[in-house]
C-alpha cells in the first residue's frame, strides 16, 4: 500500500496540478493574522493635534447663497459676481467666528448646521421652498445664526473690521484684512451690486436673531 505522500502526490498528477498547486490544495495553510485596521483619519489625537473634518465650504457656500437669494443684486452678471463675493466673505468671517476650531468644524459637520426654516419664514420664502425637496436640498446646510452676524457684519462696517481681526487670530488661518477687503471696505461698483444686502432696515429682522452673541463676542462688556 503506497505511503500518503506518494498517494498524494500520484491524485495530484492525475488531477493535473502543478506542484506549487500541490501545496496550496493539499497542504493547509497556516493561519495569517490579521492586520489591525489603519487608524482612522478623524481620530482626534492622530499626530499629536485634532485630525478632525474641519471642511465648512458646504456651510459656507449654502448660507452664502441664501443671502444673496434674500437679499439678491439688482444689476446684472457682474454685480450679482460682486454680491455674491461680499455675501460669501461675510459668511466666511461669521462660520470661523461660530466654529473657531477644527473640532467645532467636525461637530457641525456631523450634526448639521439646522437649516434655513425660521430663516425662510422671515424673509417670506417658506412658501417656495416646499414646492421641489430636492431642488431645496442644499437649505438644510444653512446656518441661521452665521446667517444672523453675517448680515450684522454687512450692515455694520466697524463690526466687520472687528470680525475680521478677531478671526485672523484664530486658527482657521492666519490671513489678513485684505482678504476680505470687499467686505471691510467696498468700493462704489461694491456698494451698488449689494445695496439690498448690505441695507441695515432690510437686514434688520436676520440681525436680530443672534446680534447679541456677536456683540458679546466681539465687544464684551459693552450694550449691545
Amino acid at each position: 500500500m503506497p505511503r500518503s505522500g506518494t498517494a498524494t502526490i500520484e491524485k495530484a498528477r492525475i488531477l493535473g496540478l502543478q506542484p506549487e498547486e500541490q501545496v496550496n490544495v493539499f497542504h493547509k495553510p497556516q493561519k495569517q493574522t490579521q492586520k489591525p485596521p489603519p487608524p482612522c483619519p478623524l481620530s482626534p489625537t492622530q499626530y499629536g493635534r485634532p485630525a478632525v473634518l474641519a471642511d465648512l465650504s458646504p456651510l459656507i457656500a449654502a448660507t452664502a447663497q441664501w443671502l444673496t437669494c434674500a437679499y439678491p443684486s439688482g444689476g446684472g452678471a457682474l454685480a450679482s459676481a460682486l454680491c455674491e463675493v461680499q455675501a460669501r466673505q461675510a459668511v466666511t468671517v461669521a462660520a470661523w467666528l461660530r466654529y473657531p476650531t477644527p473640532v467645532d468644524a467636525a461637530l457641525v459637520g456631523m450634526a448639521g448646521p439646522g437649516g434655513s426654516a425660521r430663516l425662510d419664514w422671515i424673509a417670506g420664502a417658506d412658501d417656495a421652498t416646499g414646492q421641489d425637496l430636492d431642488a431645496h436640498a442644499w437649505r438644510t446646510w444653512v446656518d441661521e445664526v452665521v446667517a444672523s452676524w453675517a448680515a450684522c457684519l454687512l450692515s455694520d462696517p466697524e463690526l466687520a473690521g472687528l470680525a475680521v481681526a478677531a478671526v485672523g487670530e484664530g486658527s482657521h488661518t492666519a490671513g489678513t484684512p485684505a482678504a476680505f477687503r470687499r467686505l471691510v471696505a467696498p468700493d462704489e461698483s461694491d456698494r451698488r451690486a449689494a445695496a439690498l444686502l448690505r441695507h441695515p432696515d432690510l437686514l434688520a429682522p436676520v440681525t436680530a436673531l443672534h446680534q447679541d452673541q456677536l456683540m458679546t463676542l466681539l465687544k464684551p462688556g459693552q450694550p449691545a
